[in-house]
């Protein structure tokens, strides 16, 4: 089986081929000048499956960070996917980045995300809990290890994702595997994670 996984959503762009449980390729895009780094996407997934010889219609299994994160570069991994796996009449299967960061340690964590409104995502004990005012989730993090990002390191403690080399994009790759042998994997069924609606103007 061949597995092309990406992520937009967070601070960098993920994207990984696999084939038969092996990685043949994983890359890592940063925002480059004034360009965000979702503007690189689909070079870069032409350009890793030339270096592997593998045709856009070999792709078996599409697996996408559906969110949450930046809100376009939901809009960009989710529409790219939707598109590729329409053509290609492939599975596609969707994952929260909150739960790919907690498949990113090997303790029980809890996640949290900068949802501003003095909120954060939170993810805890296998599931979304939603935008959870900062004090409930600071009660938390006394608790449990906590995996946030930079702006929350300072009030949550734990660790942030952003100051660690986590191979975010293989984590993703190998979940999108492994529930796309039971959950129906229809590009259909493809949209983006909004916990909240996205800003206006």
């Amino acid at each position: 089986m061949i597995t092309l996984a990406f992520d937009t959503c967070l601070d960098k762009m993920y994207a990984v081929l696999r084939k038969d449980g092996t990685t043949l390729s994983s890359k890592v895009v940063e925002n480059h000048d004034n360009k965000y780094h979702s503007a690189y996407l689909i070079s870069t997934l032409k350009e890793i499956m030339k270096e592997n010889e593998i045709e856009p219609k070999d792709i078996d299994l599409i697996g996408v960070n559906i969110g949450p994160g930046s809100f376009t570069g939901i809009r960009a991994c989710v529409t790219v996917a939707r598109v590729m796996a329409q053509q290609l009449n492939c599975k596609a299967i969707g994952i929260s980045s909150l739960e790919i960061l907690s498949n990113a340690l090997e303790n029980n964590c809890i996640v949290a995300l900068d949802a501003r409104k003095n909120s954060a995502y939170l993810y805890l004990d296998g599931e979304i809990k939603g935008a959870v005012s900062l004090d409930k989730v600071k009660e938390l993090s006394e608790k449990y290890e906590v995996l946030t990002d930079d702006k929350l390191q300072p009030l949550l403690g734990g660790k942030s994702y952003q100051q660690m080399s986590l191979p975010l994009g293989e984590i993703l790759a190998k979940l999108a595997e492994k529930k796309s042998v039971n959950d129906e994997c229809n590009w259909r069924l493809l949209k983006p994670l909004y916990i909240q609606p996205p800003p206006m103007g």
